[in-house]
């Protein structure tokens, strides 16, 4: 990730100055807020489990990030009563590592993997067995005097969160016995979760500035509360302290967030579409040398949310920029024949 993309102030990526957001997460299912259909699937999942007195299934989830996969990690430890052990797929390289967070684990413990999708393939070998069968398949010695040792692993539970599900491989993804995707947030929720954060935080913020926060925080709970720290800055400096609509909107046109949300990043992304190639169709790959951005980043961070608007079109030749992209950078779309965009 390039250094303007940690800086943006939008991005949903964890930044080391979110650590205070642990303090603000939800606990518990029952505090939860939005994922409605998630959260019931959960809790039906987690009573089951403790009727049968058993570890959880395997559970998967994915969707965009920022939108609380690790939270509810934490929140399925929490109801069963259980450690959780946190990694991610980059950092388990090789094989023994993966087999020394095994054997480390208690009965019903929970490991959550991160980033799933970049599991190393002699990695998933040791974890498929793990997973399906509860047990360890160790190789020792080389050669033809090699032989396999299987140990056996107490019941626990692997939460998986990726942001690619089209990257987990079919037989890992089918060893989860529960996927979930995330969706992001509709404003009602965002606004509960900003006026949360705000209690919480001891910020006095009026409903219509709680309601200027949240619109711009892309459905993204991460966002809302990196935007709401920053606005509560501005408060403390310029308003006493007080948010207000009028201080919320300051303080993120200041931060160059615009009232959907987007910043400098997206709009560039959407005049290099609409500038340089029409409109569209134009290529990933050329999109992200027309901004200088690595073309993953495009992908996971910036395109989303210009989807979830209703800004892009994937198509068979491209990207393309609708109607609503253009209007929103206040230029008048072109026509085509039958009206639409070419």
């Amino acid at each position: 990730m390039t250094s303007e993309e940690d800086d943006r102030l939008v991005n949903p990526q964890p930044r080391p100055d979110d650590r205070i957001d642990h303090a603000l997460r939800p606990q518990r299912l029952a505090e939860l807020i939005g994922q409605d259909e998630v959260r019931e699937n959960l809790h039906i999942l987690i009573q089951a489990a403790k009727g049968r007195k058993e570890p959880l299934d395997h559970v998967l989830f994915y969707g965009p990030p920022g939108l609380g996969k690790t939270t509810l990690a934490h929140i399925l430890a929490n109801e069963m009563g259980v450690n959780i052990k946190i990694t991610a797929g980059p950092a388990i390289e090789r094989q023994g590592d993966l087999a020394a967070i095994l054997t480390n684990l208690q009965a019903g413990d929970i490991l959550f993997i991160d980033e799933v999708h970049r599991l190393g393939r002699a990695v998933e070998e040791v974890l498929y067995p793990a997973m399906e069968d509860f047990a360890l398949d160790i190789i020792i010695g080389k050669g033809p005097a090699a032989r396999s040792i299987r140990l056996k692993l107490p019941r626990f539970s692997v939460i998986g969160a990726t942001t690619r599900l089209a990257l987990v491989t079919a037989p890992l993804r089918a060893r989860f016995g529960a996927v979930y995707r995330l969706n992001y947030y509709e404003l009602p929720a965002m606004e509960d979760i900003v006026r949360r954060a705000a209690g919480r935080l001891n910020v006095e913020a009026e409903p219509d500035g709680v309601l200027e926060i949240a619109r711009r925080a892309r459905g993204t709970p991460r966002v809302a509360l990196r935007l709401l720290r920053r606005v509560r800055d501005f408060a403390q400096v310029r308003a006493d302290g007080v948010i207000t609509a009028e201080v919320a909107a300051d303080a993120l046109s200041l931060l160059d967030v615009d009232p959907l949300g987007l910043d400098q990043m997206d709009r560039r992304v959407l005049h290099a579409i609409i500038d340089k190639y029409g409109g569209g169709p134009v290529g990933l790959n050329t999109i992200a040398a027309s901004v200088s951005e690595e073309a993953d980043t495009i992908m996971d961070v910036v395109e989303p949310y210009l989807l979830q608007l209703g800004f892009l079109e994937r198509t068979s030749q491209g990207r393309v920029a609708t109607a609503r992209a253009w209007e929103h950078l206040g230029l008048e779309p072109p026509k085509g024949p039958q009206g639409q965009l070419f």
